[in-house]
């Protein structure tokens, strides 16, 4: 009797052995999926300072002739921001990329030949993504984290290819419409109206944003506000 006892016994354990390795394994997998999904990151669209900061974004695509109006200007208020910069832009333009990194702004990524990247696949976003980061990287030595999706034009395919890359997604919670306004003005209120903590404000090399910007800071200053780049927002 005591024999059988014991032959029951080790079954059970045997039992409780291989549930125990089945439950660990379950748990496993469920702990891989969720480090699957934190891995995973949305668009970013603003900060989440908790003091009032805001920062500037400026893509770099087209022209150069008002880049050292606004550098100067800039500098001459000591602020750093954020110049999105396109491939092929920084292959044509080397001197004035060289002077925008010179100056201290960080750099990103705005991909190789500005185009509308949700119509490509995700090889194709791929290839944008890399072969702008190596035109920028030719120039200033500058290995880019950040990428501005061109036109704004974002779907799974292009964040996905973006993340893949180790990069964030960046897209703006404020945008002056630069391109295709002509009173400085109301540049300056459209920012005004929207400011908020965390605001990333969307900008280009345009002549009415040079107008623009010393009113930007000052409005912006007034109020109390920190003007820095992205990273400086999303820290």
């Amino acid at each position: 009797m005591k024999t059988k006892i014991i032959v029951l016994s080790r079954k059970k354990i045997m039992f409780c052995l291989v549930l125990f390795i089945l439950t660990a394994i379950f748990i496993m997998s469920l702990q891989m999926i969720s480090i699957n999904t934190m891995n995973y990151y949305d668009p970013i669209y603003k900060g989440e300072a908790d003091e009032k900061e805001i920062a500037f974004a400026c893509n770099v695509v087209w022209g150069n002739e008002y880049l050292p109006q606004i550098l100067q200007i800039l500098k001459d208020n000591d602020i750093k921001i954020t110049f999105f910069i396109g491939g092929d832009w920084a292959t044509k333009n080397p001197e004035d990329l060289k002077a925008i990194y010179q100056a201290g702004h960080e750099l990103g990524n705005h991909g190789e030949n500005h185009k509308k990247q949700s119509q490509l696949n995700i090889e194709q976003n791929k290839r944008e993504i890399l072969k702008a980061e190596e035109s920028i990287k030719n120039v200033t030595g500058v290995k880019t984290t950040l990428f501005a999706p061109p036109y704004g034009d974002i779907n799974k395919t292009v964040v996905d290819a973006a993340e893949g890359l180790g990069y964030k997604v960046i897209m703006w919670s404020i945008d002056t419409i630069d391109w295709n306004t002509k009173d400085y003005i109301e540049i300056v209120r459209r920012v005004e109206s929207k400011q908020h903590s965390g605001a990333i404000v969307l900008m280009h090399p345009t002549e009415v944003t040079v107008k623009a910007l010393p009113e930007l800071i000052k409005v912006l200053g007034d109020k109390g506000y920190k003007i820095g780049g992205v990273s400086e927002v999303l820290n």
